[in-house]
């Protein structure tokens, strides 16, 4: 209880303090917003980058499964198969 009331006292301050300093907060809107697009792009590069070097590690076939992994499997899904019975 004692949450819910210190949280609606804050968002009554805060719009009170947006309402008196509406010209402060823009500014300080406006000068946050660059660097949160440049921080974001960076990080969305990186993935994009990482993501690419993944695809093309998978495209030289060192993730496929050789014939003792195909049979091993092959022998791993006949156990289940008899588990399950």
């Amino acid at each position: 209880m004692k949450t819910l009331i210190g949280g609606a006292v804050a968002v009554l301050l805060g719009i009170i303090g947006i309402a008196v300093w509406f010209g402060a907060f823009l500014q300080i809107l406006a000068g946050a917003i660059p660097p949160v697009l440049l921080l974001g792009g960076g990080l969305a590069l990186y993935l994009g980058f990482d993501e690419l070097k993944d695809s093309w590690k998978k495209n030289d076939g060192d993730d496929e499964p050789v014939a003792d992994d195909k049979d091993r499997i092959a022998e791993l899904e006949k156990e289940l198969a008899d588990l399950k019975k």
